[in-house]
């Protein structure tokens, strides 16, 4: 990125990093303040531009990362209660679908995966999204540091096939990026049609749990493992 190493961020430094300055020595041994410059570049090392997010494509779907304008179709989803009643189990807000669409790209930032929006080839209509992420999970068995996928569908985009051909194409994706690792996802276990398409993507069973108080299904895949 040009011009990035003329921006330096502040930070806080700690008494023993202050070798390299005198008077930053001298007010870290009087209990003074002080501040050490870092080149924005070495911080930015530890990102994931977002220009590295993929674009998958199937037959039909087109799955792209996240941005401001798809909001709206992303916050009306999530307040349908066609969509909620088996994942969240409550509509979201506004300002909590925000959230929710922040994480997914602060996924790809930090960790080199997260959430795409599935959108249709044809027509550019909004379908839905899914992706992968480490939502550091209270549950047991734990999945922190397992990448865990998930997908949801506008209901207009129900009954067509759809989940099961992004979720070949997510996980397909995965095999090539986090193999030898498992991924894993939890599914409500009245919610069918998810376990439905978990099954044919190659994923089984594992614990019978709960979650927030509510039951879940785990299941895991391991890399490679074909789709049905």
């Amino acid at each position: 990125m040009p011009g990035r190493n003329e921006n330096p961020v502040l930070v806080p430094f700690q008494r023993h990093q202050c070798r390299k300055s005198p008077l930053l020595a001298k007010n870290a041994r009087n209990g003074a303040p002080g501040i050490r410059l870092i080149p924005l570049n070495s911080m930015l090392d530890s990102f994931h531009p977002a220009a590295e997010i993929p674009v998958l494509e199937t037959e039909r779907l087109r799955l792209r990362g996240h941005r401001v304008e798809d909001f709206v179709h992303c916050a009306a989803m999530w307040a349908d209660p066609v969509v909620f009643r088996y994942t969240v189990r409550k509509p979201l807000t506004e300002e909590e679908s925000w959230r929710r669409l922040l994480s997914y790209v602060g996924h790809w930032a930090l960790m080199g995966y997260g959430y795409w929006v599935a959108e249709e080839k044809a027509t550019g209509n909004f379908v839905g999204e899914i992706g992968f992420a480490d939502y550091q999970r209270d549950i047991e068995p734990s999945l922190k540091g397992v990448p865990e996928i998930g997908w949801v569908l506008a209901s207009s985009a129900h009954g067509r096939g759809y989940a099961t051909e992004a979720v070949r194409a997510a996980v397909a994706w995965g095999d090539l990026h986090f193999q030898p690792a498992r991924t894993a996802c939890i599914i409500a276990p009245e919610n069918v049609a998810s376990i439905r398409v978990a099954v044919k993507c190659g994923y089984r069973e594992l614990a019978r749990t709960a979650y927030k108080g509510n039951p879940v299904v785990m299941f895991v895949r391991e890399a490679g493992i074909p789709a049905k």
